[in-house]
């Protein structure tokens, strides 16, 4: 699960990224607000954690822009403005939550999880099913044959992918691209040993092989 981090603060950003990084997530960090626009047109996120205060494009342009155009993207406002009037104005203009600095680094996790599962009830299906493995997106639960399968945040995220389009096959870089965040390190084998790992929870025949284009989930 890819997430769009927007913030000035170099001290700031960092924890942030490293913090959810921990939590599964890929995270792509930018710090200034004429940057935003372009990534979210051209990079699949299911969260944009935005800072109100940017240089060059503000968080509120940012948002306005993005709700311009009906898109639904859960969006979690994080800003040293404290006052009630703030905060109204923050959500009017279309943000899902607003978290005041400083915050906890677990509040926020516990607020971006639940903007999650809120958008989740309006963009995308509440379960994702293929065959007899179940996906929640939300609770990040996967089952087989209604049996819990534990899987690793990676792992999930690999399997969600591929199941929010069952028809699609996807190649290693696209894979790639929705397990890592600019600047994070990827392993050259990576994607095999989750795919393998995979087939080896969810039966050997649940992800195939195709030669030369990358990976796709078996006929149901």
């Amino acid at each position: 699960m890819r997430i769009l981090l927007v913030e000035d603060d170099a001290s700031l950003g960092r924890t942030i990224q490293s913090w959810l990084q921990l939590d599964g997530y890929a995270v792509d960090w930018l710090d200034h607000g004429d940057l935003a626009d372009a990534a979210l047109r051209t990079h699949d996120y299911q969260c944009l954690v935005l800072d109100r205060g940017l240089p060059g494009a503000s968080g509120d342009a940012i948002l306005a822009a993005l709700r311009a155009r009906s898109e639904p993207l859960p969006v979690l406002l994080i800003t040293a403005r404290d006052a009630l009037a703030d905060r109204i104005e923050g959500l009017d203009l279309g943000a899902d939550d607003y978290l005041v600095k400083p915050f906890d680094l677990e509040e926020l996790s516990a607020r971006i999880r639940a903007a999650l599962r809120r958008g989740a009830a309006t963009v995308a299906p509440v379960l994702l099913r293929h065959g007899a493995v179940a996906l929640d997106p939300a609770a990040k639960r996967v089952t087989l044959d209604g049996v819990p399968v534990p899987l690793t945040a990676r792992e999930f995220t690999v399997l969600q992918t591929l199941m929010r389009r069952s028809g699609q096959v996807f190649s290693r870089a696209q894979l790639e691209e929705a397990l890592y965040g600019w600047g994070e390190e990827v392993e050259s084998n990576a994607i095999e040993v989750h795919i393998s790992n995979l087939r080896k929870k969810l039966g050997a025949r649940f992800i195939t092989t195709v030669r030369n284009h990358g990976y796709g989930l078996a006929p149901a």
